[in-house]
């Protein structure tokens, strides 16, 4: 396996375990709808909302911040398949859209959980 595609699922799975530890059911991982993918789908067991996660992973000497890659485009197939995803599965709890930033520094790994990081009508 390309070694980006690892670093990325270690991302995604830290970013998982961080949730898990804040109270946070993981329902999917990496759910596809058409062209879109939801890398995380989560309820947040304290606020009884779904939660869509986006796990963006950038290396600690990165030039860019990691949120900054999801995109208006990005944001656009996620709010879809998020949409496919509750009508499909009858959810009638409130949901969000967060952004779990993983940068790997040279000691360990830094999570930054932005809630709301965007709103569905963007």
């Amino acid at each position: 396996m390309a070694k980006h595609i690892e670093f990325g699922k270690e991302a995604e799975t830290r970013a998982a375990k961080f949730l898990e530890n804040k109270n946070y059911k993981i329902l999917k991982r990496n759910w596809r709808f058409l062209k879109a993918e939801i890398d995380i789908i989560a309820e947040d067991l304290n606020k009884n909302e779904l939660v869509i996660v986006e796990v963006k992973a950038r290396n600690y000497d990165a030039i860019s911040e990691p949120h900054e890659a999801v995109t208006k485009a990005k944001r656009k197939l996620i709010f879809t398949a998020a949409d496919h995803y509750i009508v499909s599965n009858e959810i009638e709890i409130e949901a969000r859209f967060d952004i779990i930033e993983v940068i790997r520094t040279e000691e360990d790994w830094k999570i930054n959980h932005v809630e709301s990081a965007f709103l569905s009508f963007e």
